[in-house]
């Protein structure tokens, strides 16, 4: 069967009451819940498990030199890109194509700001005072989630400038189709902003 031979592509699953694409997008947000769950329980475990002196106890929060500022911007810039990628959508519902390729551009940008952000006024001043993955369980666990966490965001990046550009053409010919695309990409997009909701107080403020 080809993939435009495909059933409940536009139309809801008789039985789950969603088409196809939403209900896949939604099986696989959940094995990322179990990724990051997994990631940050072991946070848990080794702050909690950390000793209180000596050379393995838990780095303070002015010796990890995080800025909450710095976290607090990219937090708002995060927050902000969801309301654009919902608004991108609900174009795209009301036929204004125009409109919803210029909010996925926004998204875009606002993800990209995101990631320059983390790249030059964290990652940056982190490896230039030598605080790398092998320094401590910190570090080792602030590395992997936020790295973890960015590329997810740049893999975002990726999926909107697809439809933002060669992807568009679906528009002219199922644009209920290519709605549905942009709904899955937005229901990805928001998982990806609720991590950051999470790791952000853990990071910068419950150190």
């Amino acid at each position: 069967m080809s993939a435009g031979t495909l059933p409940y592509k536009v139309e809801p699953h008789p039985v789950t009451g969603v088409y196809s694409g939403k209900l896949g997008t939604w099986l696989f947000l959940a094995s990322e819940v179990m990724l990051f769950g997994g990631l940050l329980s072991a946070y848990v475990f080794l702050r909690v498990g950390a000793p209180e002196a000596g050379p393995a106890a838990w780095p303070t929060h002015e010796q990890t030199e995080l800025s909450w500022k710095i976290g607090g911007i990219n937090t708002l810039v995060l927050i902000l890109s969801s309301v654009t990628m919902v608004m991108a959508w609900v174009a795209l519902k009301m036929n204004d194509v125009a409109k919803g390729k210029m909010y996925l551009a926004v998204t875009a940008a606002l993800a990209m700001t995101f990631i320059v952000v983390k790249l030059a006024l964290e990652y940056h001043p982190k490896f230039k005072h030598h605080h790398v993955p092998s320094t401590n369980n910190f570090f080792a666990l602030y590395f992997t989630l936020t790295g973890l966490h960015a590329l997810h965001v740049l893999g975002g990046v990726v999926v909107i400038l697809y439809f933002l550009l060669p992807g568009a053409g679906l528009w002219k010919t199922n644009p209920t189709y290519y709605t549905n695309r942009i709904e899955c990409t937005g229901l990805y997009w928001h998982f990806v902003d609720l991590v950051w909701i999470f790791l952000f107080p853990i990071l910068y403020l419950m150190n």
